[in-house]
């Protein structure tokens, strides 16, 4: 089944990410090569794609998982999340429905 997990970043957390970004790339890449990863990608701070020193104010993954437990387990150890760049994360079923 698909998961969305979906991230909110502590404010002015761009150090923290750029200080792990490479270990969560890798993450990403490794769903990617397991064909389960269907998108992935934060939200930048402001309405730009390259918010410079703005930053980003969260994430959003969408992957293919087991269960709703292996999902949390998987985003419970995201490096953003352990670092701290991320204040809270939340793990749910998703329903692809387009395209």
């Amino acid at each position: 089944m698909l998961y969305a997990i979906i991230s909110q970043d502590v404010e002015h957390s761009l150090e923290q990410r750029m200080s792990v970004r490479p270990a969560h790339i890798e993450r990403l890449k490794a769903l990617k090569n397991e064909g389960r990863l269907i998108l992935a990608g934060p939200h930048p701070a402001i309405d730009n794609n390259e918010p410079g020193a703005a930053g980003f104010t969260g994430s959003l993954v969408v992957a293919e998982f087991d269960c709703l437990e292996v999902a949390q387990t998987w985003a419970d150890a995201d490096p953003y999340w352990v670092s701290g760049a991320y204040a809270n994360v939340v793990v749910k079923p998703f329903k692809k429905v387009l395209p």
